[in-house]
């Protein structure tokens, strides 16, 4: 049975985007085809008439985390006070606490570097990141605005990571709010 090209649009969407959720929260290898269509609420079956394999998903989890974070940067103004705002947002309880909604970069990078076939998505996730942040919070010369949205973006993500590794809820805060400090007060 054939669906209408729009149902088939939004089966995939749902699909794609209970995927990025539940990879960002339990990771690539936590996660079976057969849950991620359960989350969407289809059967396993209809995988296969959306993607070839799961890496073709993971690279269209990526694709829709990266309209996610698009948009959350549109959403701040282009300027300091902007780029402080986003930063606070981004070094927060409520994204320590919510992996499933927040940046594929710190959900996934230390298991992305283990996996060959998710690296291309990802790194064209994180140049996409880069151009958007050189556009939205221009410097004084595009060398050093692409050194400190690479210094930025790193710290950020690097806080993240490791705030949610630790065990130990004060270090936890203690991270994000020291990095915070220090992205926010930088001349």
């Amino acid at each position: 049975m054939r669906y209408p090209e729009a149902e088939t649009a939004e089966k995939h969407q749902r699909i794609v985007e209970a995927a990025a959720a539940l990879f960002r929260a339990r990771g690539l290898s936590g996660v079976s085809v057969s849950e991620v269509m359960k989350a969407a609420g289809l059967t396993h079956g209809a995988f296969y008439n959306h993607f070839a394999s799961k890496d073709a998903l993971i690279a269209e989890a990526i694709a829709e985390t990266t309209k996610q974070f698009l948009d959350g940067l549109a959403a701040v103004s282009a300027d300091r006070a902007g780029l402080e705002a986003y930063v606070t947002t981004y070094l927060s309880r409520a994204h320590l606490d919510a992996p499933g909604k927040g940046c594929v970069m710190a959900a996934l990078a230390t298991e992305i570097a283990h996996d060959p076939a998710a690296k291309p998505s990802f790194t064209k996730h994180f140049n996409i990141l880069l151009t958007a942040f050189l556009s939205r919070f221009p410097g004084k010369s595009a060398a050093a605005t692409r050194k400190d949205s690479i210094q930025t973006v790193s710290t950020m993500v690097g806080a993240m990571v490791l705030a949610r590794a630790t065990d130990d809820p004060a270090l936890a805060e203690e991270i994000l709010a020291t990095v915070k400090h220090g992205l926010t007060t930088a001349n």
